[in-house]
């Protein structure tokens, strides 16, 4: 199981907009609405003026790209993603997930309405899969003890601003992406339309729900009756993946748009391709109608966006920008064009009298085969676009394309479609250098340092943002010195866990919540929510170690404050109820080991890690070659990974200036902590620091001691993972040679 920590802009959409649903609502306010599905996982709902368009709610659920979205009945909003979900929304709520429907096996792809029945929802997806959705029956409240209750509304977040990071936490022995249950919502079962064999990339629905039309990559076009499931026809004639549909009111007539660069039109009463429109040179992927069905705006793969006349086969290129049209909306006058960038753009379009556009002049009659229109742009006859700019932009965020995680593994340089380069805290999720547009490879070498700290977490940018995965027992391998981290009030050599911190400071709200909701008892001992404690199968002591710098210590330190402003999201999953995505700060604190994985709560609540690897490093000691001078020490010796070289010196100068019995050496060859109050010893060299009180700092030790490893003199800041990474550089356990320099 994963937590995500992803950087999200709030009222910008990062990622390219897959869908577009014009919503005119019934009261008179004046203002009708548009809703964009993006690649970055969210929805948005923007109020339209004359003027304006303003981003009025954030739909944040999904944790994977939002692929479709339609409009069901007088105010409720459904989407589909690839994370195999379909989710419902209260189009005038702040965005409130009102339900999760689980059946799809994989991505779900496309969704379908119809128009006079409400409650008529289709759904196709990669997985071969058409399921008829009834959302009366699907939505009917159910008890809150139910198993099958999704997210309870809680999964969908409002919001309103910057681009931010995601978070993920995954079990133990989990695979990278997060495991999926297609559950059917409290018993109820979808209609599922069977006959498939592959992939479904498009779906349309008559007015009355009577009618379903689907397609995809087996490149015919099947209709079916929803209310069955059952098929009735299947029609042939394209010759690639169809990837968009459309049905007129009555379901008689159907237009295609397919790969193979064709619109074709279907009677359906004469089950026969009665039109075809060579009217594209690549992909067909988007398609919108006039309400008469009288003529076709369409787009895809070559930019270009196109009106054609379906009777008189007259065609107009509209525009043609810089990125391919996924899918459109016409509005009023306009049409609304969605694209893999992360803006969207209004055409005028001359929606109510489309043979305006034609007066124009600059049309060409549509060929109605696929090679006319490629061999008359290879001849250069492409028509000159209507517009040139559009007349109106929702502005998105440049998504981010680029990352590379630094060596010190608290920062990661990331570049975005607008080519500017940053650089990101990732224990505090922001960007703390923006460098504008410069190479992006010269700043990773500008940037580079010679330390090794252990991979700690992942990094994707699929949504356009920032996603960092936290998996266990990983994510806890990573641990740094206080000093280090300029931490202010704590011993300089208290060894802080990396990932523990950043799960406070990324549960902090929740911890607050919590305390107020449940008293300060139940974040101190680690009860949970529903008055249970957490699995002792999960975490039994044989499997746990305490941390024993943490001292139940709730403190969030600097180095791992999150903004609250602009605050990360988090994805990730419990015992019940599959994955879920929510803002920090939209955490209520009752959620509990059915929302988190079991190892997160053992650690903020209760100071416990997983069994670390890899936390010590094994050495030799050895006098240089020639060297007179000795220490004593028991063969090989073990310190934590994170010890540095002046460390080692101040052993050396102790072994060899100070008359002392040889009980800094462990049995076990370990260095030992030098803790006061008999603490056990199995923590290495300085663990705290020192090895006892009153020695002197290693700068002032005389004589003056070198490191060296394969004789090259060790910078006393080097630890000792960065000596064998850089330096050692072999399999075998790593050796240091000290030596004594004269006249310092």
């Amino acid at each position: 199981m994963l937590l995500h920590c992803g950087m999200f802009p709030y009222l910008q959409h990062c990622a390219g907009i897959n869908c577009l649903a014009v919503w005119k609502p019934l009261a008179p306010d004046g203002h009708d609405y548009l809703f964009t599905g993006s690649r970055d996982g969210t929805l948005k709902r923007w109020e339209l003026t004359e003027e304006a368009a303003t981003c009025s709610a954030t739909f944040e659920s999904h944790i994977d790209w939002v692929n479709d979205a339609v409009l069901a009945g007088d105010n409720t909003l459904v989407s589909c993603s690839s994370d195999t979900t379909l989710k419902t929304w209260n189009c005038l709520s702040d965005g409130t997930c009102t339900r999760t429907l689980r059946q799809h096996s994989d991505y779900v792809t496309c969704l379908a309405a119809a128009e006079k029945n409400s409650n008529a929802v289709a759904s196709g997806g990669l997985g071969g899969e058409v399921f008829v959705w009834d959302l009366e029956a699907a939505l009917t409240p159910v008890s809150k003890s139910s198993d099958a209750m999704e997210e309870d509304c809680s999964n969908g977040i409002n919001g309103s601003g910057n681009s931010l990071p995601i978070t993920s936490l995954r079990t133990i022995s989990s695979s990278n992406s997060i495991s999926l249950h297609p559950t059917p919502p409290h018993g109820y079962v979808p209609v599922a339309a069977k006959g498939h064999k592959e992939s479904v990339y498009a779906l349309a629905m008559n007015d009355s729900g009577t009618l379903l039309v689907s397609g995809g990559t087996e490149k015919v076009v099947r209709i079916w009756d929803p209310r069955t499931g059952s098929k009735t026809m299947k029609l042939r004639g394209h010759t690639d993946n169809i990837r968009a549909l459309l049905l007129d009111s009555t379901g008689r007539f159907c237009l295609s748009g397919s790969s193979d660069s064709m619109i074709r039109l279907w009677d359906l009463g004469q089950q026969r391709c009665v039109h075809s429109y060579a009217v594209h040179t690549d992909s067909v992927w988007a398609l919108a109608s006039t309400p008469t069905f009288s003529h076709v705006y369409s787009g895809g793969r070559d930019l270009s966006l196109y009106l054609t006349d379906l009777a008189t086969r007259e065609s107009i290129l509209l525009c043609t920008k810089e990125h391919p049209i996924l899918q459109l909306a016409l509005h009023d006058d306009g049409i609304w064009a969605a694209t893999t960038d992360s803006s969207v753009r209004r055409w005028p379009a001359e929606g109510r009298n489309p043979q305006k556009v034609f007066q124009r002049g600059g049309s060409f009659l549509a060929g109605n085969l696929s090679f006319s229109r490629a061999r008359a742009s290879l001849e250069g006859s492409t028509p000159v676009p209507v517009h040139k700019e559009p007349s109106f932009t929702i502005p998105g965020t440049p998504g981010i394309v680029q990352h590379e995680i630094l060596n010190n593994r608290r920062h990661v340089l990331t570049k975005d479609t607008a080519g500017s380069v940053k650089l990101w805290e990732i224990t505090r999720g922001i960007v703390v250098e923006d460098y504008g547009q410069v190479s992006f490879e010269e700043k990773k070498e500008e940037l580079f340092e010679m330390v090794s700290i252990p991979a700690w977490f992942t990094v994707d940018t699929r949504l356009g943002s920032l996603s960092v995965h936290l998996d266990t027992p990983q994510c806890f391998s990573a641990e740094m010195y206080s000093a280090d981290l300029n931490i202010i009030g704590k011993p300089e050599d208290d060894k802080v866990n990396l990932a523990r911190e950043t799960l406070k400071g990324l549960l902090s709200h929740w911890l607050t919540k919590r305390k107020q909701r449940f008293g300060s008892q139940s974040v101190a001992n680690g009860e949970v929510a529903s008055g249970k404690e957490i699995s002792t199968r999960s975490i039994t002591h044989s499997r746990m170690e305490i941390d024993g710098n943490a001292e139940n210590d709730s403190m969030v330190y600097p180095p791992f404050e999150f903004s609250t402003v602009s605050p990360p999201s988090i994805i990730t999953e419990g015992s019940q109820g599959g994955p879920w995505r929510k803002k920090i700060t939209d955490l209520d604190g009752t959620e509990d080991e059915k929302d988190f994985p079991w190892w997160c709560l053992d650690c903020v609540l209760n100071n416990r890690l997983p069994p670390r690897e890899n936390t010590k490093c094994s050495f030799y000691l050895q006098a240089c070659e020639g060297s007179t001078v000795q220490i004593l020490t028991q063969g090989k010796l073990s310190a934590p990974r994170i010890l540095r070289i002046h460390k080692v010196v101040n052993y050396v100068v102790e072994k060899m200036v100070l008359d002392k019995p040889v009980d800094s050496v462990n049995p076990d060859g370990t260095f030992a902590s030098g803790l006061p109050g008999g603490q056990s010893q199995h923590s290495a060299v300085g663990g705290d620091g020192s090895f006892r009180s009153g020695l002197k700092p290693w700068q002032k030790l005389k004589p003056s001691i070198e490191i060296l490893c394969n004789n090259q003199v060790l910078s006393p800041d080097m630890s000792l993972a960065t000596v064998r990474a850089y330096i050692w550089k072999k399999p075998e356990d790593l050796v240091l040679n000290y030596r004594v320099v004269q006249g310092r």
